[in-house]
């Protein structure tokens, strides 16, 4: 049974940083990703990695040069380290996985799906 827990979410103010983890069993994925979901709003892209391709790495542009997406094979983890954060960061963030081998930046090509991790970034 594929299970993706995450963790490392929490409450913090604004320029700080938070760590999330994602750590997968069942078997492990090709491509990994985290998304975002805020109050109201879609769940959108903030990163993903895929591990065939080298590690290549894939960020939305609200992410970048701030956040980074890493993964550590031997405990089949994903990482999302998140520094200068923003009041706008505040959402629940959903790790995933994707059984397909084309990277990809597609929540609906996504296959499965973590419970969900609360950020709120207070200004």
């Amino acid at each position: 049974q594929v299970q993706l827990v995450e963790s490392g979410g929490g409450l913090v103010q604004a320029g700080g940083s938070l760590r999330l983890s994602c750590a997968a069993s069942g078997r492990t994925f090709s491509n990994m990703g985290w998304f975002r979901q805020a109050p109201g709003k879609e769940r959108e892209f903030v990163a993903a990695i895929n591990w065939r391709i080298g590690g290549m790495t894939s960020y939305a542009d609200s992410a970048k040069g701030r956040f980074t997406i890493s993964r550590d094979n031997a405990k089949n983890t994903v990482y999302l380290q998140m520094n200068s954060l923003k009041p706008e960061d505040t959402a629940v963030y959903y790790c995933a996985a994707a059984l397909g081998a084309i990277f990809t930046m597609k929540k609906n090509e996504y296959d499965y799906w973590g419970q969900g991790t609360q950020v709120t970034v207070s200004s």
